[in-house]
């Protein structure tokens, strides 16, 4: 029986910048890492299963919910679904020994931290604005007009990032992948990685 407790690690990133890649990739081809499952109103997609991709509510059991502060964060999406992380599944699975990525936008995040939860939690930095432009269109999944509002929603979110606990920079995957392990799994990152990225926010932002 594993009596080791996981960690809640909360991951952010513009979109474009990477996360979703490396996620998947640190889920993958390690033990004892999950991706959190989140609760949603809407309705279930083709394919889609209860308590595996998500965990599908009705509007009132979910402002119930919210209540109760049964969420560690929760947002309305498009004005109408509602999303949210359900606090009894996060520290059912951490006690368990599990430790758990909550893939969430800043605003969550500072819902996580503005509560005192315990987390441990990454910005992903892409080498410039200009890169994130490329690999959206690269990406070839949307309109021009959506891309430009995609950068702007980038720029606002990177002011965020002095406010999380690590900054890592994805302009190289493996570079970036192995910087996340060495944080998740030794809470240890190399301080001239920390400058540099440091140093390409500071460029991001001016």
């Amino acid at each position: 029986m594993n009596n080791q407790k996981g960690k809640l690690i909360v991951i952010s990133a513009p979109s474009g910048a990477g996360k979703s890649s490396l996620i998947k990739s640190i889920i993958d081809s390690n033990e004892n890492i999950e991706l959190s499952i989140s609760a949603t109103t809407r309705e279930p997609r083709h394919g889609e299963e209860n308590g595996k991709d998500y965990f599908f509510i009705s509007d009132e059991e979910f402002d119930s919910l919210k209540l109760k502060n049964e969420f560690v964060e929760h947002a309305t999406v498009h004005y109408h679904h509602q999303y949210g992380t359900l606090r009894s599944y996060i520290n059912e699975r951490i006690e368990k020994g599990i430790n758990i990525i909550l893939d969430i936008d800043v605003q969550g995040f500072m819902q996580i931290k503005d509560a005192g939860i315990d987390s441990t939690s990454i910005f992903i930095i892409p080498p410039s604005i200009k890169e994130l432009q490329n690999r959206l269109n690269t990406r070839g999944l949307d309109s021009n007009d959506v891309i430009q509002r995609r950068l702007e929603n980038a720029k606002n979110e990177l002011t965020y990032a002095k406010d999380f606990d690590y900054r890592v920079l994805n302009d190289a995957f493996e570079d970036a992948l192995n910087n996340l392990l060495s944080i998740i799994y030794n809470n240890d990152y190399v301080e001239s990685e920390n400058e540099k990225s440091a140093k390409i926010l500071q460029n991001l932002l001016s």
